[in-house]
């Protein structure tokens, strides 16, 4: 059955990816998002790591996706952007895309070291996940906590700025 369930949620993952990547519409991707991150939690689920799962449903599925449905409601989709901004646009997300692709390849090789060490049994257990996250990722994890609280402030000012206007 875990089998079956796994290639079921793959599937739901892929699909719904694949369905965000070909949509032009904004809000039909943000859904299509939404399945994939609740497929995603799944997996999580399957994996024996009932936090991680919880915690993708909710934050990302829940919490994340409404900001990504404000975020498009504020902004003017119908005027698009220009094309020497596009080219900019473009070269920069290339650039991200090599770092990111090479962060990636240095999680899975740090990852696969810890997986021998520890023998993997821990992974996921919400009392290992807050160990680490209070003591060796207490720094990272106050910084994604002040950099979310300047987010929620900006999207605040945003939309009062457009009320006045």
């Amino acid at each position: 059955m875990a089998g079956f369930l796994f290639f079921l949620l793959a599937a739901v993952c892929i699909g719904s990816v694949l369905g965000m990547i070909l949509s032009r519409n904004q809000a039909h991707n943000a859904l299509f998002l939404v399945l994939a991150f609740a497929g995603l939690g799944g997996l999580f689920g399957l994996l024996d790591a009932p936090f991680i799962a919880a915690v993708q449903i909710i934050i990302y599925a829940g919490a994340i996706m409404v900001l990504f449905i404000f975020v498009i409601m504020m902004i003017n989709l119908e005027r698009g952007i220009s094309p020497e901004k596009k080219k900019w646009t473009l070269g920069l997300a290339g650039v991200l895309a090599v770092f990111l692709l090479i962060e990636l390849v240095l999680s899975i090789r740090g990852a696969w070291v810890d997986l021998g060490t520890t023998g993997g049994e821990s992974i996921g257990r919400p009392a290992e996940l807050g160990r680490l996250l209070f003591t060796d990722y207490l720094y990272p994890f106050e910084i994604t906590s002040i950099l979310i609280i300047a987010a929620l402030v900006g999207a605040i000012v945003l939309a009062k700025r457009k009320e006045r206007e």
